[in-house]
């Protein structure tokens, strides 16, 4: 008995009993799963891709500087320390707006007092005839013309980056080209002084300045000077760039253009203006 006690049980009975009749192997008879099931992935809406995108935005580390704010001239000498070893580094200025549905895209043109870098040539496109249409290309307009303009700009013949109307042509060309150019802030108006008899003069003004433009959310971006730049020289590009924003925009009153334009201006509130540099962190500033 000792033998059979290591034994299994099923062996042990047919071994005790010889004539008891083998159990037959029982097989099963259920549809054979698959090896392998591959889950599809979800496709997000752009609503949910937005939702993660600012949770991860928000998991993101902030340097020290996010939520603090500074006066200019202490921004400066913070992010002059940190580029010490970097002279020829770049300042950026960043200055946000609240967009509001239907706005127009923020630009401008300024002439700092001093350039940060070298300055980029215009195309502009005028829409003239007769005696300023002459004026036009004497003063160094690239494309002149009357309405005849308009189908070229709209299948992409003629390229500009600024584009100049007269008053007595405005009210023709805006049903053609107001969806076309006014996303892209080209559209000429009255407000921006780009609806103008004077186009000569316009242009002549056009070569001593440089523009900035906002994105489609408000946000402006410009190199403002170099980190080897005196402070003074700092102060006061900075100064005069958010001057000019804040004129563009509404927040600060331009007194002359105020009277010679009818409309009011619609105003885009600045939420927050920021200076940084090319490995500085980003300061939000206070006193502008």
């Amino acid at each position: 008995m000792s033998t059979l006690s290591s034994i299994c049980r099923q062996c042990y009975r047919s071994f005790a009993s010889p004539a008891a009749p083998l159990a037959a192997r029982q097989f099963s008879t259920s549809p054979v799963a698959l090896a392998r099931q591959v889950n599809k992935i979800p496709v997000l809406s752009k609503k949910a891709l937005a939702a993660k995108a600012k949770k991860r935005a928000l998991k993101a580390r902030k340097n020290i500087y996010e939520h603090e704010k500074m006066t200019l001239t202490d921004a400066i000498a913070v992010l002059r320390a940190v580029e010490v070893a970097k002279p020829n580094s770049t300042y950026e200025i960043v200055v946000k707006t609240a967009m509001t549905r239907g706005s127009a895209v923020p630009k401008g043109r300024i002439s700092l007092p001093r350039e940060a870098k070298p300055k980029t040539e215009d195309r502009i496109l005028v829409f003239a005839e007769g005696r300023q249409a002459e004026e036009a290309k004497r003063a160094g307009a690239h494309i002149v013309g009357g309405i005849d303009l308009a189908d070229g700009i709209i299948n992409g013949r003629h390229q500009a980056t600024t584009i100049l109307c007269t008053p007595a042509l405005i009210r023709a060309i805006t049903p053609k080209l107001g969806r076309i150019l006014g996303p892209r802030g080209l559209m000429p108006s009255e407000r921006r002084g780009t609806v103008t008899d004077d186009i000569a003069g316009y242009i002549r003004r056009l070569s001593g300045t440089t523009e900035w433009r906002g994105d489609k959310s408000g946000t402006i971006r410009m190199a403002i000077g170099k980190i080897h730049f005196p402070v003074d020289d700092v102060v006061r590009n900075v100064r005069q760039f958010v001057s000019s924003v804040k004129r563009v925009t509404g927040n600060q009153k331009d007194t002359e253009s105020d009277q010679k334009s009818k409309s009011v201006k619609p105003v885009n509130a600045i939420t927050r203006i920021v200076l940084s540099s090319s490995q500085a962190p980003s300061i939000q500033i206070s006193d502008l």
